[in-house]
């Protein structure tokens, strides 16, 4: 467990809205060397996301990806562009430079909108 984080309730946890998106399209961010700008269908919705995953993925190999992101986090200007979630991945390393960046997909494909808990 980190010791940088404090423990949370089980309630605080209930407050993410995760779920399974499927990347339709990917692209080098336009103002900036480390985005990636992902559009995800997430059941229905479509969504469009900025990660900074430009040093460890091209953006063409996120295509068709199934990947696990935060729906109801607040919108955020990303150079210019918004976001409208976060994909999780895991940092391998110390951060804020890890050695590699592992964006979580699941083992077997999931239709786009399933909450993962």
């Amino acid at each position: 467990m980190s010791e940088d984080k404090p423990v949370i309730t089980y309630e605080d946890f209930c407050k993410l809205d995760l779920r399974i998106a499927k990347v339709l399209e990917a692209s080098d961010h336009p103002n900036a060397d480390k985005l990636i700008v992902l559009k995800i269908d997430v059941g229905g919705q479509e969504r469009q996301i900025i990660a900074g995953l430009k040093a460890w993925y091209a953006a063409e190999d996120l295509v068709g990806k199934d990947i696990v992101v935060v729906v109801n986090l607040e919108p955020r200007k990303m150079r210019g562009l918004e976001s409208q979630g976060m994909l999780l991945a895991a940092s391998v390393g110390e951060m804020p430079s890890p050695a590699d960046v592992i964006v979580l997909t699941t083992d077997r494909p999931a239709p786009a909108g399933s909450p993962v808990s």
